[in-house]
């Protein structure tokens, strides 16, 4: 009688399956969160075995760090150093990185600095090097910013606040860009990039009088 057995699962080269690892990690942490996320989950997610994760990981703290450390050297790829302020590169490398890897891009700019349980661990045993990257990023655009808006608001104050909000008013409109399905993708950085002008004309706007547009007939369309 012949017995019908599984086929063994195929063995990938150990940085394939790394990186299958990855990909699946960053995928399980984007949906639940450091705390929640079990290595049963990320395992699941993978489709391999705990035995499979510990080759290649130490714990899920040292997979966490390695997740966020490959999303920061993905924006690097894409986000050339901003020395000179926002320019049409820097929207395009965003949006690029985030379509590359939107669960990547959620976890590093929504969830990774408010993790308060990895936070902890990570400054306990070892040093907060991805924490400390993306302030980093997020110092020095805004330091930019600041050179490019200070040139165009003669206010020291509102020049400041303006470029304090530009980049994260870039980075949330991407965000929301990636929540909306990425509508219109060929149109997606000229509309980021009028949301952060529109802050730069608030800035620069002497009148600052304005009022949200009110609905023409609130009984909606004659029948």
């Amino acid at each position: 009688m012949v017995v019908d057995r599984p086929e063994p699962a195929q063995r990938l080269p150990r940085a394939r399956r790394r990186e299958q690892i990855l990909a699946a990690a960053t995928e399980a942490f984007a949906r639940s969160g450091f705390a929640a996320t079990s290595l049963d989950d990320i395992a699941a997610e993978a489709g391999v075995t705990r035995a499979v994760l510990y080759r290649h990981f130490d714990s899920k703290t040292d997979l966490y760090q390695a997740v966020l450390d490959r999303m920061c050297a993905r924006l690097d790829a894409h986000v050339a150093d901003p020395a000179g302020g926002f320019t049409d590169a820097s929207i395009d490398g965003l949006l690029e990185a985030a379509a590359e890897s939107p669960a990547g891009f959620r976890l590093l700019f929504q969830h990774a600095l408010r993790e308060p349980e990895f936070s902890e661990r990570i400054e306990k045993f070892r040093e907060p090097e991805f924490k400390e990257r993306i302030e980093k990023f997020r110092a020095d655009i805004t330091a930019a910013a600041f050179l490019q808006i200070a040139a165009l608001v003669p206010d020291e104050g509102l020049a400041r606040w303006a470029a304090q909000l530009a980049p994260v008013v870039a980075i949330e409109a991407v965000i929301a860009w990636l929540d909306a399905g990425q509508p219109d993708p060929d149109r997606a950085a000229a509309r980021v990039r009028q949301v952060v002008t529109g802050v730069i004309g608030a800035a620069v706007a002497s009148d600052a009088s304005c009022s949200f547009p009110l609905p023409s007939d609130t009984e909606g369309p004659a029948s």
